[in-house]
């Protein structure tokens, strides 16, 4: 995680035994699932749960199988979903198209 996320970052997760050391590199506070604590001021799982079930979504409705060799893309894919899931259609579209000026993927270099 360090590698991704700056030491000092704020992380919230849920209260599950392998995250209880990140409290010595982050700003870490937790909801307790197990009682029913899905938010607690602004502790909560609920953005990351929204992500993992558009994902799946996305698996199961869509693609069907996701290759190891790819993953990485399909996950980059839904995160742009994400975070610009929010926004109106219209910017949506817009941000899209704009996002892939100069950018090209030849089928070649996908399947290689």
């Amino acid at each position: 995680m360090a590698t991704t996320v700056a030491p000092g970052s704020r992380v919230y997760t849920d209260d599950h035994q392998a995250h209880r050391a990140l409290h010595k590199m982050y700003q870490h506070d937790t909801v307790k699932h197990r009682i029913g604590e899905f938010a607690r001021g602004r502790a909560t799982t609920n953005s990351i749960e929204s992500f993992w079930s558009m994902l799946k979504r996305g698996y199961h409705g869509t693609y069907y199988k996701m290759s190891d060799k790819h993953l990485h893309r399909y996950v980059n894919e839904f995160t742009g979903r994400h975070n610009i899931h929010d926004l109106d259609t219209v910017v949506q579209m817009a941000f899209i198209v704009l996002s892939m000026v100069g950018k090209r993927l030849k089928y070649e270099d996908l399947t290689a």
